[in-house]
């Protein structure tokens, strides 16, 4: 008995070296040059642009009234804990809120469909501020990022915890999440502030 051949899988087409010398002179790829550095020279370094609102990681733009964005998830789960979303959070803050939700999460939550009809109600109140987005696509996480990235107004409300380990490395940024049956803060870690002398 024979052995049957096996179809190779992902087999790839051999291709000429692009310095091989049966290739024609002028399509070669021509001889890398390398240029020796001067040691005299100055170093020029590209320094990422910090926020002025920002003293070290203390944000000074945040203050009542709070700004705070709202993500879907966080309207689903304080309506599963039949917690009043602006009141609530309020009663966390001690001060005036007002929430904003962007076109991102309403297309998402429109696009949940008929079971989530009472969060798109919620979404839909007066007191909720819409704010318009520009860029392509509709998945919210990036438009939160982005957003909070941009202006360091904002308080972020969400349950996500992909969206909170992405927003956690962004610094002046607050967190408000549900637990125990009522909205808390999280905590900013223990080196964010002014440095000690």
């Amino acid at each position: 008995m024979g052995k049957q051949k096996t179809k190779k899988f992902a087999a790839m087409k051999r291709m000429i070296n692009m310095k091989d010398n049966r290739i024609k002179e002028k399509d070669r790829a021509k001889p890398k040059e390398v240029k020796k550095k001067d040691p005299s020279e100055l170093k020029e370094t590209e320094v990422a642009k910090y926020p002025s609102c920002l003293f070290f990681q203390y944000n000074t733009q945040l203050g009542p009234p709070y700004h705070v964005l709202v993500d879907t998830n966080f309207i689903n789960f304080s309506i599963k804990a039949k917690l009043d979303i602006v009141q609530s959070m309020m009663d966390c803050l001690y001060a005036k809120c007002i929430p904003y939700i962007t076109d991102c999460v309403m297309a998402e939550i429109e696009k949940l469909g008929m079971k989530y009809r009472v969060a798109l109600r919620i979404a839909k109140d007066p007191r909720f501020e819409r704010l318009p987005c520009a860029h392509k696509g509709t998945y919210a996480d990036d438009c939160l990022v982005q957003r909070v990235t941009q202006h360091k107004c904002y308080i972020l409300a969400t349950v996500d915890r992909d969206l909170k380990r992405r927003v956690r490395k962004i610094p002046g940024v607050p967190i408000m999440y549900i637990s125990n049956h009522r909205f808390n803060i999280e905590r900013m870690p223990d080196d964010y502030g002014a440095p000690r002398f």
